[in-house]
């Protein structure tokens, strides 16, 4: 069996922006490429809203910073196979990340080589990597989101070219998730149960090739 660690923030999570809940399940796009995969690949969910790549948030009760946290999810979980990482979206708040996926692009560049040069147990393999561009930002009329994230809508559509060029530098793989879903307008940022069940589904044969599985 393969094992597989998703890694991200609300998106990941399943952050549902109607409900401001969780969504269900099956929904939920690390869930829709396990129960794709079967028996074969075992994915595990590490999602969390509000993870940035490498930027602290004081202002909350739990560790967002991805840099800090990663080291111990990889010695936890191994061996690994693959690690998706989808993050980015909250490195541009002003107040974690900067606000520009230039600071973006950074931190998720430490997370690949965290990931490359991990001291993993003798006999374990790096896992390779697939590197998720979240999808850009919408205008929303929320008053909080809006507050958070309006700013950096514009900013947003350079996800795909940023993360294109660390992809590019580490010789690894990348997917645009802005091919396949849409922000919701309820808040800008979040998927709603659709197309977050379309993410999985896109990213399905991605995972399937790098794992080198049989159809």
């Amino acid at each position: 069996m393969k094992t597989v660690l998703a890694f991200g923030d609300s998106l990941t999570w399943g952050y549902d922006p109607e409900t401001m809940l969780r969504h269900d399940f099956f929904d939920r796009w690390p869930n829709v490429v396990g129960r794709a995969l079967g028996h074969k690949v075992r994915v595990i969910s590490e999602g969390l809203n509000g993870r940035t790549t490498a930027f602290d948030d004081h202002l909350v009760p739990a560790e967002r910073n991805g840099v800090k946290i990663l080291p111990t999810l990889l010695a936890s979980h191994q061996p690994l196979d693959l690690v998706v990482i989808l993050l980015g979206t909250n490195d541009l708040k002003r107040d974690t990340g900067g606000g520009r996926v230039f600071e973006s692009r950074q931190g998720l560049e430490r997370l690949v080589e965290i990931c490359q040069t991990f001291p993993y147990q003798r006999g374990y393999e790096p896992p390779k990597l697939l590197l998720v561009a979240p999808p850009p930002f919408c205008s929303t009329t929320e008053p909080d989101f809006s507050l958070l994230f309006g700013h950096a809508v514009e900013e947003s559509t350079h996800f795909r070219s940023a993360i294109t060029k660390v992809a590019e530098e580490y010789g690894i793989a990348m997917f645009d998730a802005g091919e396949v879903c849409e922000t919701s307008p309820i808040d800008g940022v979040h998927l709603d149960a659709e197309n977050t069940r379309r993410l999985g589904e896109a990213l399905i044969e991605p995972i399937r090739t790098l794992l080198e599985l049989d159809d």
